[in-house]
Formats: structure tokens, C-alpha cells, sequence
């Protein structure tokens, strides 16, 4: 039978039948779904999607956290031939709009009444919109909106159905064909509308394979699927590869209890973006602030011992004997711990991708025995195109390409992917789709980097983003935003970064600081504040954040290349970056472009040389009302360090 979604589930439910396909945690207890008993909900609900008229090449939207049932709705619409569509469950309701108006959506599958009321109030903007189903009832009891209804109902509605057209189901599934259309997913749109792109059956399921061949995943695996939906990552770990491997999802109960689900679950296969990871240690580091002098002591006595032993170990390297008996110990007083504390005692596997990671944290992780590696993909390559080999592991690339990859490096530097994984195309958009896929087959990244001597990619920014410093002592030089943003980010004290300098003489940047990371540092000084604004603005942080990208600096300037990126001035915004406010992506990119627009005074007064700048910003808040913040920004000059290259 032909590989695709809705038969990869149905063979594991006819081999396995009691073995636990999806897990979720509800009032505390996990709760566990077979395979066969997955099977029966997915033919239920296919027959119910049927009965409602869902046909094939219909666009489904699914809209909520990670639920089986959701997961569910988008194995019944795949095997009807239906796409499904899955989008950011945190997005405005404005932000739905073009993604449901361009897909020509009809039907919606959502979580809760938050997601309910979102599509009840666009409907007037999205004529196409037709049927709703929620999953979660509460709070929905008196909602009479015409075609609203339960996913238990649909459930009920598909039991019937079944029973008076018995080969339906198995026919439609039998239809189904590799090529098929099985997904599409909207991509950020850090500038413009968002595009859609088409991924069949073949493009997912074979990079998910090629990703379960390289790591040699078995059914045993554990996966805690806690990110979005509507993320490519999300999708391939805990959809694609899930449905190729046979393992084992499991649902947090919230976002607030992903931290306690992690411990309880120890998930062996884990996959995250670095600002999870970030975070995660950022954490570990107020906690350890905290802690008394002789707790303190120790862990850093044995951090010391890790980082100098630890990723040898773990690259499988000869160490001595001494060696090997301090870092036996670090992990029985302090690594074993923490690994435990962090949810990871269980990891065999765990990747980050989505941004650069700093090689601190990278290493940081890898030195008390987490094996996180970095890949390299985005949503149009169906993710997995570089993948880092055991043993053969660099904080500074993404790994070698796998199982089907080609690579060139155009004479511009922009990376180009020739693989079975890369998107059929951008929905309705000929135009966007023949800019990034050649006529012999190449994809067109948009990304800059290079091949090293031992065939691992390192990539350096976007390939649009690089650009030239003009006049002043850097004249010419390269100025990569993305690459200063992220080693600026590896401090636990700054959240995000914004930096400016193509065709300026100088480089200059925005920070936001960690609130909780700065508020906890201000606090053990008893340095009082009264909110983020506040404490932003405190000579105290501003001397913190400086220290910062001053060490940013010279680590820049041991690089010849990339010396010319270092920052000369910096101010601390006065609120925080907000993919609410357009300043950010659904995935925390930063748009900056857009930034660069709204903030103009703000930059003007870094490159006018002046020492303070007065802003007033409107903001959304979470309840849905706006409002204003405003504070006059001290901005600060930042000292730069020689070329080691031009000191040389």
C-alpha cells in the first residue's frame, strides 16, 4: 500500500492495537489513547467530516494547543483527501484572515470558546467559513450559532454515518496517494502577507524517515508535544515522524504545566527552539543565584569540570583518568540532578533549530550529558535538510546534509537545497514559488553560508539581511544582524535584540532585557522597581546590559570577518518586543524592517548622536485593550575592540 498519512495509522493500529499512540494529561492524569482506538475516533470523525460535506482538496483549519483530537480531525481530513491547515493558536483574530480567505477555508476545527469566538467574529471577513467544531465544551453550553457544533457531536454524527456507507472510509483512505496534497502551512510573513506552502504525503513522510533513519528512532521513543501546530518543527516531530516511527506523543495539559509534564513524562526524542532552551537555563541560573554560598560553590566548581570534559565525553573522545572521575562525580552531585530537575535524565536525542543557538548554551547542555544537537531546514524543505552526527558535533554549524540532500553554495552565498523534502509550492502564488524553486529542482533558502573542510554547513544570516557597513573605520564590512541579535541573546539577561548598521557606518542596537532574569538580579541587590519600563531604564541595568555587549565586542572582534559588526551604541527598549504589536513573528522572529519603521526616532537618535530619546508607543494588552507606554531612553555608548586580524 502507498505510504501516507492515514495508512501509516491504520498499520500501526492493525500490528499494535493496545500499544499507546497519543498520551494527554486532563485535572492532573494522563490519559491514554491506543492505536486501535485512535483508528476507530479517526474513521468516526471522517465519516462525520464527510456527512458535512468535506470532500477532497477542502481546506480544514485546526486552531488550538496539542489535543489527540485535534490530531485526530487532521488524520480524518487527510484521509478524506482534505487538507488540513493548521494556524497559531495565540494569532489575532486579524491574523487569520488572509490565511483563511487565501485557502478559500471552509470548515474549522478548534480547541476552546477562545478559539471559538475568534471564528465566530471573522466570519463576516471570511464568507467561505461555513462549519466550526470545538473540541473543549466549557463555557460554550449557550452558543447557538449556526453551524457550531461539538467535535463529540461530529464523532456521533460519523458513528451513524458509518453504519449506512461502510466502505466509505476505507475507500477514500485506499484513494489516497502519495503526491496527494497533505498539509499547508502558513510561513511567518516577517515582511508582507504570509504564503502558503504545500507539502504532499511523500515530502513530509520522507524527510520524517530520512530524520528516523539518521537518529535510529524506534517505537519505544517518548515525545512531549508542547509547541504550536501551526509550526513545520512541530508538525514533522510529533506528526510526520510520529506516524513513521510509531512512538508515542504526549499532550501537556497546559502551557503552565509544560515544565512539570517534562519531568513526568522524561521524553527520550526532544526538540525545541534555543529560546526554549534559553529560558530553561536562565531558570536553572536565578534558581542557582538563590541557592546558598556552598550550593553555589559546588555547582560552579562542577560546571568548570563539565565544560571542560563533558563534550568530549559525549563526542566519545579519549579523556583521563582524572577527568573521568571528577565528571563521575559532578554528574552523581550536580549533572544527574539538574538533568532530572530540567526534565532531561530520559533524552537520548534532542535538537534545536528554528534560530541560532549561542555556542555557550549549546555547550552548556552538551557538558552536563544532554546530547542536543542542531539541524538545519525551514517549512519549505519539510525541515530535515542538515542533521548533526553523533560524535561529530559543532557549536558552530548545523551538521551535514542526510538521506536524499544536495547542496550548492551559490557565488552571492546563498544556500541553495536540492531534496525529495522541498514544498510543491506556494498556494495561489506562481510568482513566489518560481522565485525560490528552480526549473532543474533547486530551492533557493535565502540563507548565507558556507561548507567547512569536513562538509558541515555553517550558516551566517539571512542571505537579504547581510549587508555592508559604509564609511567610518569599518568601511566595507560585513554586517550580519542575525548573527550579533543571537550572541547578544545567549546572555540569560537579554530576551531579544534588534540590531541596525547596513550602509551606516556603525553598528547600533535595541535590547530587551529578561524580566525575570533582571528583576531577580535587581532584587538580591535591593534595587527597586516598578514594572519593566522602569527597570529597564535603571543605570544599574543599563551598566548590566553594557557589560554584555561589550563582551559581545570582543568575542566579535576575534572574528576577522565579522569584526566591523560590533556595537557602538545601545539603548534598552521600554517595553517588550510583542508579536501582538507586529514586532515579532508568531515564532519570536524579529521583524526588523518593521521595527526599524516604528522605532525610526529611536534609531535616529542612536546614529544622531544624541544621549537620551523621548517615545511614546501604543500597545495591545492581553485582555484586548490598548493603551500607551512612554519613557525617555538614555542611550548608551558601547566600547569596541581592535580586528585581531588589524591588531595582527
Amino acid at each position: 500500500m502507498p505510504k501516507t498519512f492515514p495508512r501509516l495509522m491504520l498499520d500501526h493500529a492493525l500490528q499494535r492495537p493496545d500499544a499507546p499512540a497519543l498520551r494527554e494529561k486532563v485535572y492532573g492524569i494522563w490519559q491514554t489513547t491506543t492505536w486501535a482506538e485512535l483508528a476507530l475516533l479517526v474513521r468516526r470523525l471522517a465519516c462525520g467530516l464527510a456527512h458535512a460535506g468535506v470532500g477532497r482538496g477542502d481546506h480544514l483549519v485546526v486552531v488550538g494547543e496539542n489535543r489527540p483530537r485535534l490530531y485526530a480531525t487532521m488524520l480524518a481530513a487527510q484521509a478524506l483527501g482534505a487538507v488540513p491547515v493548521p494556524l497559531y493558536q495565540d494569532a489575532a483574530v486579524t491574523e487569520y484572515v488572509f490565511p483563511i480567505n487565501n485557502a478559500e477555508v471552509g470548515y474549522a476545527i478548534v480547541e476552546d470558546q477562545e478559539q471559538v469566538d475568534k471564528m465566530l467574529e471573522l466570519r463576516a471577513q471570511c464568507p467561505t467559513l461555513k462549519r466550526i467544531w470545538f473540541d473543549d465544551p466549557r463555557g460554550l453550553r449557550n452558543y447557538a450559532e449556526d453551524g457550531l457544533d461539538s467535535i463529540d457531536a461530529l464523532v456521533a454524527t460519523g458513528q451513524a454515518h458509518d453504519a449506512a456507507n461502510a466502505r466509505l472510509f476505507d475507500d477514500e483512505v485506499a484513494r489516497c496517494q502519495p503526491d496527494d496534497v497533505a498539509a499547508m502551512f502558513f510561513t511567518s510573513g516577517t515582511t508582507g502577507n504570509p504564503k502558503g506552502v504545500v507539502h504532499t504525503h511523500a515530502t513530509l513522510l520522507d524527510r520524517a524517515s530520512a530524520g528516523q533513519r539518521f537518529d535510529k528512532l524506534t517505537e519505544k521513543e517518548e515525545v512531549l508535544a508542547y509547541m504550536p501546530l501551526a509550526w513545520i518543527g512541530q508538525n514533522i516531530f510529533s506528526y510526520a515522524q510520529w506516524l513513521a516511527c510509531g512512538y508515542v506523543v504526549n499532550c501537556p495539559e497546559s502551557a503552565a504545566t509544560v515544565t512539570i509534564d517534562l519531568k513526568e513524562i522524561g521524553p527520550t526524542y526532544y526538540f525545541a527552539p534555543p529560546r526554549i532552551f534559553e529560558g530553561l537555563l536562565t531558570s536553572v541560573m536565578i534558581r542557582m543565584e538563590d541557592a546558598g554560598s556552598l550550593k553555589r560553590k559546588l555547582f560552579h566548581h562542577f560546571m568548570d569540570v563539565a565544560r571542560r570534559v563533558g563534550p568530549a565525553l559525549m563526542d566519545g573522545k579519549a579523556v583521563g583518568l582524572g577527568d573521568r572521575i571528577a565528571y563521575a562525580l559532578g554528574n552523581a552531585c550536580v549533572y544527574g540532578p539538574l538533568r532530572n530537575t530540567l526534565g532531561f535524565s530520559r533524552v537520548r536525542v534532542a535538537y534545536t533549530a528554528g534560530e541560532a543557538i549561542g555556542p555557550d548554551l549549546f555547550i552548556f547542555y552538551r557538558s552536563i550529558g544532554i546530547n542536543l544537537k542542531q539541524l538545519y531546514g525551514s517549512t519549505e524543505t519539510a525541515v530535515f535538510v542538515c542533521l548533526q552526527p553523533d560524535n561529530e558535533v559543532k557549536a558552530d554549524t548545523v551538521g551535514v546534509p542526510i538521506d536524499g540532500v544536495e547542496i550548492q553554495v551559490a557565488a552571492n552565498g546563498e544556500i541553495l537545497v536540492k531534496s525529495p523534502g522541498l514544498l510543491k509550492e506556494y498556494y495561489k502564488n506562481p510568482a513566489a514559488t518560481a522565485e525560490v524553486l528552480t526549473a532543474d529542482g533547486w530551492y533557493h533558502t535565502g540563507d548565507a553560508g558556507f561548507l567547512d573542510a569536513t562538509g558541515h554547513l555553517k550558516i551566517i544570516d539571512r542571505a537579504k539581511d547581510v549587508g555592508r557597513l559604509m564609511g567610518g573605520p569599518a568601511d566595507g564590512a560585513m554586517f550580519a544582524p542575525k548573527y550579533v541579535e543571537n550572541k547578544l541573546k545567549f546572555f540569560p539577561f537579554i530576551k531579544e535584540a534588534v540590531a541596525f548598521g547596513d550602509k551606516r557606518e556603525q553598528v547600533c542596537a535595541f535590547v530587551n532585557i529578561d524580566f525575570e532574569a533582571v528583576g531577580n538580579w535587581a532584587e538580591r541587590r535591593n534595587l527597586p522597581y516598578a514594572g519593566y519600563t522602569d527597570l529597564a531604564a535603571k543605570k544599574d541595568v543599563l551598566a548590566l546590559v553594557k557589560d554584555c555587549v561589550e563582551k559581545v565586542n570582543a568575542d566579535l572582534a576575534a572574528d576577522a570577518m565579522l569584526a566591523g559588526s560590533q556595537i557602538s551604541r545601545f539603548l534598552v527598549l521600554h517595553k517588550e518586543l510583542d508579536a501582538d504589536d507586529g514586532e515579532l513573528t508568531r515564532t519570536r522572529k524579529v521583524r526588523r524592517g518593521y521595527i526599524g519603521e516604528k522605532y525610526q526616532v529611536l534609531v535616529d537618535a542612536l546614529y544622531g548622536g544624541k544621549t537620551e530619546q523621548f517615545i511614546e508607543t501604543a500597545v495591545k494588552f492581553e485582555d484586548g485593550r490598548s493603551g500607551s507606554v512612554s519613557a525617555t531612553l538614555p542611550i548608551v555608548d558601547a566600547k569596541t575592540f581592535p580586528s585581531v586580524k588589524a591588531a595582527a
